[in-house]
């Protein structure tokens, strides 16, 4: 029987539902709900296919939301998914997750969003877009973006580093801002500039399996081609809707954290996912298919605000993308670092991730994130580690799920003060759909599915390495 390590004793418990709620709603929020509804439309081509993959992949986020619950007052403690996967099954599993995490899943997404958060501030001052060439180092060119990108991530590694209490303000204050300035937008759109003869257009043909071609030529599909699209386009969706799971990285601070976590994975992703199904009908309702399929750099809410503002509508766009890129790095930074803290307490990680600094956070952690976050920003390869993990990520969070009907036959005696809802139909319908999606991705992406593997696998080695200077200490 594994017994954990002692920890999280010198953690303080900060924050209550409210705070970790936005945490939720805040890290899944991004740059991704005004962008990637172009690529759906192109692979799946209609109003309604287009509301259907945000539907589903909104239902299937709940779902594995209020599964987490369950591991979540189970385990109330720092490393939240890591510590449900090492419960569940071993210690190498729980590593090749961390792995994952710290080197592509939670840097690449700290750097995707940071240079996102550099490109649309480029909108504002353009001498800070990723076109301006700082030095050109031969095998590596850094630009005004990346700079930018890794300032604001040094910035909010710092205010994160002296105290959950600083990280909470911003999180919650940019979380409730982003919210209600997504809405009023999404207000906006589908009533104060409603066009009828757009929207009835666009639903004349709504369930039409077509796909739109990079020329603008609609080309009917049928049969798998119709599941490759859905397939296809929900790696865009699935990955808008990610970072939930980070407050459970946190559980160390959180008050009541048997109850507020599971509260706070329901709430915040029921939020977000009216949210991101909103804003797709306010596209519906401001642009026609084609508009969305060929928005400017798939840059689909700034052709919405300008049909809502006029030209101003660009500037409008960038400064929510700004707010909302801010507040999502900020999250993402806080949380990760309590993985790492985890992993560190197992032996699985620096020794020096495991300790507190004076202001009872893993800074040590978080710097080391940082500078690798940083390390990503320059290469300009984290968009395609991005794509590379999206299978990576189903597969754990598949895995994690399946964990709840593993530990409820390993760990009966375990007291299970909240437990999944829908268990075990719901929990089932997850894994089932996160398996389709990951064969269908095998299938028809496979340039997103076989460089995930090997980054996991690549972990395998340095987990015997760790694991023996751990045996052996």
């Amino acid at each position: 029987m594994h017994t954990d390590p002692k920890q999280n004793e010198d953690m303080k418990r900060e924050l209550g539902l409210l705070d970790a709620t936005m945490l939720v709603a805040g890290s899944m929020i991004g740059s991704g709900i005004f962008i990637v509804s172009s690529d759906i439309v192109r692979n799946v081509g209609s109003a309604g296919w287009l509301i259907f993959i945000w539907l589903v992949t909104g239902l299937i986020t709940i779902i594995a939301a209020t599964s987490y619950g369950e591991l979540s007052a189970m385990f109330p403690k720092a490393g939240g998914q890591y510590v449900y996967l090492r419960e569940a099954y071993n210690r190498m599993v729980a590593f090749l997750y961390g792995w994952s995490l710290f080197m592509v899943i939670q840097a690449g997404t700290i750097a995707a969003v940071g240079v996102a958060f550099a490109k649309f501030t480029a909108y504002i001052f353009p001498t800070l877009g990723d076109d301006h060439i700082l030095w050109d180092l031969g095998l590596v060119e850094i630009n005004a973006a990346q700079l930018v990108a890794i300032v604001t991530i040094v910035i909010l590694t710092w205010v994160n580093s002296r105290g959950v209490k600083n990280g909470k303000i911003i999180q919650t204050v940019f979380t409730v801002v982003k919210i209600l300035s997504l809405g009023g937008l999404i207000v906006m759109g589908l009533f104060g500039a409603f066009n009828a003869e757009i929207w009835s257009a666009n639903w004349s043909t709504a369930w039409d399996t077509v796909r739109w071609d990079t020329s603008g030529v609609v080309v009917s599909i049928g049969g798998a081609a119709v599941f490759a699209g859905i397939v296809s386009a929900m790696v865009g969706s699935i990955f808008s809707s990610d970072a939930w799971n980070n407050v459970t990285f946190i559980a160390g601070e959180i008050r009541n954290p048997k109850r507020n976590i599971g509260m706070s994975l329901f709430l915040g992703t029921l939020i977000v996912t009216i949210i991101y199904v909103s804003a797709n009908l306010m596209y519906l309702a401001t642009l026609s298919m084609e508009q969305i399929a060929h928005a400017p750099a798939d840059r689909v809410a700034v052709a919405a605000a300008q049909a809502i503002f006029g030209q101003v509508g660009t500037l409008v766009i960038a400064v929510m993308i700004m707010i909302s890129t801010f507040g999502c790095n900020n999250g993402l930074i806080l949380a990760g670092a309590r993985v790492y803290y985890t992993m560190a307490q197992d032996g699985l990680f620096f020794k020096k991730a495991g300790e507190l600094n004076k202001f009872e956070v893993p800074g040590w952690g978080l710097w080391a994130q940082c500078i690798w976050t940083s390390v990503l920003c320059l290469t300009g390869r984290y968009g395609d580690l991005l794509n590379y993990v999206v299978f990576v990520v189903l597969i754990f969070y598949a895995l994690t799920i399946i964990g709840v009907f593993t530990l409820r036959r390993k760990r009966p005696d375990i007291e299970r003060p909240y437990k999944a809802f829908g268990y075990p139909v719901l929990p089932i319908v997850y894994v089932l759909a996160a398996f389709t999606i990951c064969i269908g991705l095998l299938i028809y992406q496979p340039t997103f599915t076989w460089p995930g593997l090997v980054i996991v696998l690549l972990g395998i080695p340095v987990f015997f390495m760790w694991n023996k200077r751990y045996e052996t200490a």
